[in-house]
């Protein structure tokens, strides 16, 4: 589940001990301070034990149920299940007693958790989803399914809404008195996640101005016919995740992770880019091999890894091995920002808000204020690893390739 995921949370069991689990079953939802995930069978037999309740916290490695398997059974890389204890015995037909009420169990008694979160948002009634046919395994009923039955359409796509969104859902209600909640348990892990962050990494700041004019200007010019070609929009962040996948090769230090006083130069580059959710959280898709891809293949990327986010589809696979984290504060106007190091990495990136300010420019025939659009960069290093000299050259790099962007690009 990922290099920094030490444990997870039983959200949920999905089957209960007597249960026949098929091959691909889910078996159980599991949460991380990352994402949610529902845990697969990759086996055929029957569940026999639980060995944890709901809420309860799992460590790496331990195991999670017990299935009992037939002799011979087909099964898949067996070997590689690291949360599943497989039980041989002797071949024979189970019998399992099927009690009453199990027979009288709603066709969509197992659902998703985003299908779940769909149907109460939408508040579909039981008599509306029984005219519902599901495709999905067994009559499941899908995310496809319901989007249908309500008219919508799948390629939802970060918009200007979705901040407006943002800020209904996560404004502060005021009363005449104070209330009190409980943090949910999100909100615990990151915070626990962000203190072991700060208690664990020297954390130190540098900032640089750029002209982001060129790159400005040529996402306007190609944002309509992108728009037209791809179905999504093309927003600033792309491009300067190329750019900061071309800088990260030639500064490798700041590609690394840092263990038992060891550093270990990742090979890979896999830039997470920060998600802000509709309900307030915060998540970090990761873009896998970005210095491979073309700038189309980042933009596809990044939109599909970003609406998944926001759909509450993510699998741990997206979100795990990054190397490297970038953050676009700019989307709320904010002008810069001290982000915190997404553990186990050794620096973050914060792109604050493009103004239109007035600048000396230099050219051949003297100097003159022009309006020019400029951007701030913060970066946030762990300075146990990354000096400052460091950083400042990562910074100036950075400016460099973004104030020559080639406005002749095509994507």
């Amino acid at each position: 589940m990922g290099e920094s995921v030490e444990e997870a949370t039983i959200v949920n069991w999905l089957k209960n001990v007597g249960d026949n689990i098929k091959m691909d079953d889910f078996i159980v939802e599991v949460a991380t301070d990352k994402v949610d995930s529902e845990v697969p069978s990759d086996v055929e037999g029957v569940l026999i034990e639980k060995c944890f309740e709901i809420n309860d916290v799992v460590k790496v490695g331990e195991t999670l149920c017990v299935i009992e398997v037939k002799k011979g059974v087909s099964k898949k890389n067996i070997e590689t299940i690291p949360n599943i204890e497989l039980l041989e015995i002797e071949e024979k037909p189970f019998e399992i007693e099927i009690i009453e009420e199990a027979k009288q169990e709603s066709k969509h008694s197992f659902l998703s958790p985003l299908v779940r979160s769909i149907i109460e948002k939408e508040k579909i009634t039981d008599q509306q989803l029984d005219k519902i046919k599901g495709s999905g395994k067994g009559g499941r009923l899908t995310k496809k399914d319901l989007l249908q039955f309500l008219g919508k359409t799948e390629d939802q796509q970060p918009t200007e809404e979705f901040e407006k969104s943002f800020y209904e859902k996560t404004k502060q209600s005021f009363s005449e008195s104070d209330t009190t909640r409980e943090l949910s348990r999100f909100e615990k892990m990151t915070s626990e996640h962000m203190i072991q962050s700060k208690n664990e990494s020297v954390h130190a700041q540098m900032f640089i101005e750029a002209d982001i004019t060129n790159l400005s200007d040529w996402r306007e010019n190609q944002k309509e016919k992108f728009l037209q070609r791809e179905k999504f929009k093309l927003t600033i962040t792309y491009p300067l995740v190329k750019i900061v996948s071309q800088v990260l090769r030639e500064f490798p230090s700041l590609n690394a992770v840092l263990s038992d006083n060891n550093l270990i130069l990742k090979k890979d580059i896999n830039i997470g880019i920060a998600t802000a959710l509709g309900n307030g959280n915060l998540i970090v898709p990761v873009i896998k091999n970005a210095d491979q891809l073309s700038l189309l293949g980042i933009c596809k990327s990044a939109n599909d890894l970003i609406i998944n986010a926001r759909n509450n589809e993510l699998k741990p696979d997206d979100v795990s091995d990054g190397t490297f984290t970038i953050t676009n504060i700019g989307i709320f106007d904010s002008l810069t920002g001290t982000a915190i190091i997404n553990q186990p990495q050794l620096g973050i990136i914060a792109f604050g808000a493009i103004r239109k300010l007035p600048r000396v420019i230099e050219t051949n025939k003297g100097d003159f204020i022009g309006i020019r659009k400029v951007i701030m960069i913060s970066l946030s290093f762990d300075h146990r690893i990354i000096n400052g000299a460091m950083g400042g050259l990562f910074l100036k790099r950075m400016k460099e390739l973004i104030q020559n962007w080639d406005n002749s690009v095509e994507i």
